[in-house]
This record gives C-alpha cells, structure tokens and sequence, in this order.
C-alpha cells in the first residue's frame, strides 16, 4: 500500500513558485527545487513529473493569486479605486521574493528560445491585460472616464506603465513609490 504524502502540496507550490520567481528558469536546479522542497528525487517527480511541469503549476498559480488580488480590490473599492491602488500594492508586498513580474521575467528569460512557457507567461499576461480592459470598461459605464478612450488601450498601457514600475522598484536610487502615485494620478485624467 503506497505511502499518504506527508506534505502540503499548496505549500509546496508556493515555496516552488517563489524560488522560480527570485532566481528564474534557469538559475533554478532541480537540487535547488528538492532543497527548497525538502523532497527527494523519485518524491519529486512523483508529485510533479518535471521541472518544467512545476514551474508551469507556480506560474498558474502565480497568475491566478494576482488576478485574485485585483478581483478582491475591485470587489472592496470598486474599478477606479482598485486600478489606483493595485500600482502601490504590486510594489509593497513584504511577502513577495522579488518586485519585478515573474510572468515578464519568464517571458523576457525564455522566449528567445521559444520555449513554451514563454508562450504560457504571455497568455497569463494577455489575461490580465483583459482584465485591466474590463476594469475601463466598466469605468465608462460608470461615466468615471471618457467614453472616447479604448478600454484595450487604456488596458495596455496600464500593464506597461506597471511592469516598468515593477522593474524599477528593483533597482537602486528609483523612488518606485513615486512612480506608483503618478500611474494613479494619471487615471483621474482619463
């Protein structure tokens, strides 16, 4: 009779997704996975099959907890509200093992060599691009923006405006904070 597993496999996802997150595809050895793990071989590729595998389960994983958190700010403050704040949050997570994005670092990492999950960040990307367009969507409904501007295009340059906030609060000497208010502040002017 085969052994229950004597882990977490939520946790396990997350500890994996974090470890992905901080040292990317390829800075993260399968010696790496089974230390952050605490898992053997043969326990690891019973649970997971592959690298590759689990770290197409982190960034799923990753996606939908950001998606999640976002649905959670609109729920509580409504589209504007939600889109002013997210900026701030996206940078501001203490928990978080890096600021930049991990679908943009999985994309920028993987996609010269047309690996396919370049091709997965992207979509996740897509997703919350559609989110963000439903978000201005809804702001025109509401008449709180212009009816005059594309919710796509509001949605896109809203995600390009953050991933570069992101990548800023990386480096040294950038006041991402600041840049934060300013995306906010740019929305009032819609």
């Amino acid at each position: 009779m085969p052994r229950k597993p004597n882990h977490d496999r939520n946790e396990l996802i997350a500890r994996a997704r974090d470890l992905f997150w901080r040292q990317g595809w390829a800075g993260t050895s399968l010696k790496d996975l089974e230390a952050v793990l605490k898992m053997k071989p043969g326990s690891f590729y019973a649970a997971f099959g592959s690298k590759e595998a689990l770290f197409e389960i982190a960034m799923d994983k990753y996606a939908e907890d950001g998606a999640g958190r976002l649905a959670e700010l609109v729920e509580a403050h409504g589209p504007m509200a939600a889109l002013k704040r997210y900026p701030e949050l996206a940078i501001c997570r203490e928990e978080a093992p890096a600021k930049a994005c991990m679908l943009s670092k999985t994309l920028l990492e993987l996609q010269a060599h047309g690996h396919p999950l370049a091709k997965r960040a992207s979509a996740h990307l897509m997703g919350m691009e559609e989110q963000f367009a439903a978000l201005f969507s809804q702001m025109q409904q509401d008449g709180e923006i212009a009816a005059s501007h594309d919710p796509k295009s509001l949605a896109r340059r809203y995600q390009s405006d953050l991933l570069g906030l992101r990548v800023s609060a990386e480096r040294e000497g950038i006041d991402a904070h600041a840049i934060a208010r300013e995306i906010a502040e740019g929305l009032d002017r819609l």
